[in-house]
């Protein structure tokens, strides 16, 4: 497709449909504040409260600061709402089109090939759940894409000011989430496969790699150094845990337990997804079946092609600067399976491996490349059924995971007990309630937290424990209500024992979503 009016013209259209797919009715899909987003969300609350926005936020077992930190510029913008706390998310998720779509035309120089992976990361399931939760995890697919788009932008160019852009870039990947840290592997691979490529490789760009690197180094600096020097700790972080390197994970079989962590992870495209409703619509793959095809047939083109045109380059010293498109491809792919199948639990887990969303849907694009650049050769009969089938396959992705995102997702009873759906009811019960009415909260520490962030400023109320029920302790002729967000019947009766005339009363929607409350 050459004619840039109209392929400008339909990258602008996905874009929209992919900004309305994260965007839309975000407020109430999903149902509820997960208590790890409204971690970030308090984290941001008090960072914008005392002007101290860090690197790392060591509460809820560490996570990278500038994702919290872009969420307290939205939440000093918005307040706390749903959407200041999930803005960025829908921000990153649709600029990773873009992204996806100048990488898949710098690597296939095709404006079609960038389209198609347009298309396909902005109807993606995987893509739109994540886009609409507030997990730093959604920058990885974005910081990959455009690095790795000016890197190969770069190599063709010759211009060191491409390189400048990707260092600084890929540079901030460190900022973002655990799983970008295998990502180096990738550039290492790169590397090896552009010396074997290119005759003088090293002679004709040591300037643009010099810059990349500094560029790379100016923007991971502040985290390296407190990586490495003030708070080695944090590196660590929960991964030692869940390791499969850790005894206690493998239990004494390490090889056998990387053997179904890798398996697991692999399959999870095909066959049996993430189980966690959070992080896919289980117990389906991640991929529908027309992708899921095109991934399994792109994939073992890719790896065919790399061990072809290995061979052609040590065998008959030929060299094809199209290895270094599959050594990136199967380099990125693998190297960013790491973080899922070298931990040991909650597998297949499609967060931990959301570094190969952009690999998966590059890699995917191959077959439907072929049958476009073929296309031509047909004969009339052949053109009409491939047309065809061409126009219902992309309307079938087109429609299938938004159709199982926005509505079966979206009504499912499981999908509001994962997100606490309970704690958001709770945070539009209380503002309902007079400001100067006692609001006694009785939860647990996690749970309190989407309550917190939804509500930093609502007067007269109070966070128990429901073991410390008896420090609930007013006035008799003190007006109040006691909100329990699960049934903590010791805490209950407790409470009812020395208030007998306490009013019960249990709240339920239409999916189950339950909290109790206690009032005089």
């Amino acid at each position: 497709m050459n004619n840039k009016k109209i392929v400008w013209g339909l990258l602008l259209a996905i874009l929209i449909a992919a900004f309305a797919l994260r965007v839309t009715d975000i407020k109430n899909i999903p149902s509820g504040i997960y208590p790890d987003e409204a971690q970030n969300g308090v984290d941001a609350l008090d960072a914008n409260a005392t002007g101290q926005y860090k690197l790392f936020y060591e509460t809820n077992n560490g996570r990278e600061g500038l994702f919290i930190n872009l969420q307290a510029l939205s939440i000093k913008t918005f307040g706390p709402t749903e959407f200041a706390l999930k803005l960025w998310s829908i921000i990153f998720g649709t600029l990773t089109v873009l992204g996806v779509f100048l990488l898949a035309k710098e690597l296939f120089g095709d404006y079609t090939a960038g389209l198609i992976g347009a298309y396909l990361t902005a109807f993606s399931y995987w893509a739109i759940n994540f886009s609409r939760i507030g997990f730093r995890a959604i920058m990885v697919p974005f910081i990959l894409s455009f690095a790795f788009y000016f890197i190969f932008k770069g190599l063709r160019t010759k211009k060191l000011h491409d390189f400048i852009i990707a260092g600084l870039i890929y540079g901030l990947g460190v900022h973002t989430y655990i799983a970008f840290r295998v990502s180096p592997l990738v550039l290492v691979a790169l590397i090896i496969s552009l010396i074997i490529t290119r005759k003088n490789f090293i002679k004709e760009y040591w300037k643009h790699v010099f810059v990349f690197a500094f560029a790379m180094f100016v923007t991971a600096a502040p985290m390296l150094a407190d990586f490495f020097y003030f708070h080695p700790e944090h590196y660590a972080s929960r991964t030692s845990e869940i390791s499969v390197l850790n005894p206690v994970s493998n239990q004494g079989h390490l090889l056998t337990t990387v053997a179904k962590t890798f398996g697991l992870a692999l399959q999870k495209y095909f066959v049996m997804g993430d189980l966690n409703m959070r992080h896919n619509y289980a117990p389906y793959p991640l991929l529908n079946p027309i992708v899921a095809v095109a991934f399994l047939v792109g994939l073992i083109y890719c790896i065919s092609k790399f061990f072809h045109l290995a061979w052609a380059r040590f065998k008959k010293n030929e060299r094809d600067e199209k290895l270094d498109v599959h050594v990136l491809l199967l380099s990125w792919f693998f190297a960013l399976l790491i973080p899922e199948f070298l931990a040991n639990e909650g597998n297949p887990h499609a967060l931990r491996s959301i570094g190969t969303l952009p690999a998966v849907i590059l890699i995917s694009i191959i077959p439907f490349l072929w049958v476009f650049k073929k296309y031509d050769r047909f004969g009339h009969a052949y053109k009409t059924i491939t047309a065809t089938l061409l126009i219902g396959a992309f309307i079938f992705i087109g429609l299938a995971d938004p159709i199982k995102y926005f509505v079966f997702f979206a009504n499912s009873p499981k999908q509001h007990e994962v997100f606490d759906a309970n704690l958001r009811n709770v945070s539009d019960f209380i503002r309902t309630l007079p400001q100067n009415e006692n609001k006694y909260i009785v939860t647990g520490s996690m749970e309190r937290l989407t309550i917190k962030y939804l509500n930093p400023t609502l007067p007269n109320t109070s966070y128990y424990y429901p073991g410390e029920i008896d420090n609930v302790t007013p006035a008799n002729d003190d007006k109040f209500v006691a909100v329990f967000t699960g049934w903590d019947w010791d805490a209950i009766n407790s409470l009812r024992t020395r208030f007998p005339n306490l009013s019960f009363e249990e709240h339920r929607d239409k999916f189950g979503d339950t909290f109790i409350t206690l009032s005089n």
